[in-house]
C-alpha cells in the first residue's frame, strides 16, 4: 500500500519569454499544464498504472509568475477512490538567485488509473503513516 510521502514530487519549470502573455506574467494555460504533468506523476506513483485527469476540482490563481521566475510545483495523492487519485498541488514562485518562494497557486485534480486499453483499473488504498502526512492530506482536504 503505498503512503502519502511516497506519491509526493516537487518539479520545477523556468518560467520563459514564449510561456508569458503581453505582461510578461505566465499563462494560466501553462500553468495548468505543468500542474496536470506533475499530478499525473504522483498519481501513476500511486496507482502504479497510468493515469489520466479526470477533472479539476479546484484552481485558484493568487498570484502571477513572471518571466525569469522559476515554477516550483509540489503533487501528492491525499485520497482515493476505487480507480481514482485525488491529488493535491501547488505552485510558488521561486527566486533562482536566492531560492526565496511565494505561494502562487493552490488546486486539486482527479486522476483515474487505465489499463493498456484505457479502461478504468482499481488503484491502492492510500496510507497515510506519519504526522507530516497526516497534516498535508489535513490541509488538502479542508481547502
Amino acid at each position: 500500500m503505498p503512503t502519502l510521502l511516497e506519491t509526493r514530487i516537487r518539479n520545477r519549470f523556468r518560467v520563459e519569454p514564449h510561456h508569458a502573455n503581453s505582461l510578461g506574467t505566465l499563462h494560466g494555460g501553462n500553468l495548468m499544464r505543468w500542474l496536470d504533468e506533475v499530478g499525473t506523476m504522483a498519481a501513476t506513483r500511486f496507482a502504479g498504472e497510468p493515469c489520466v485527469t479526470a477533472g479539476v476540482t479546484e484552481l485558484a490563481f493568487e498570484r502571477p509568475l513572471h518571466v525569469g521566475d522559476t515554477a516550483l510545483i509540489e503533487a501528492y495523492v491525499f485520497d482515493a477512490g476505487e480507480t481514482s487519485a485525488e491529488v493535491a498541488l501547488r505552485a510558488w514562485r521561486e527566486n533562482p538567485r536566492t531560492g526565496d518562494t511565494e505561494r502562487t497557486t493552490a488546486s486539486s485534480f482527479t486522476f483515474v488509473a487505465i489499463d493498456e486499453s484505457g479502461k478504468t483499473v482499481s488503484v491502492p488504498d492510500l496510507d497515510v503513516e506519519t504526522d507530516e502526512g497526516a497534516t498535508l492530506r489535513e490541509r488538502a482536504r479542508s481547502r
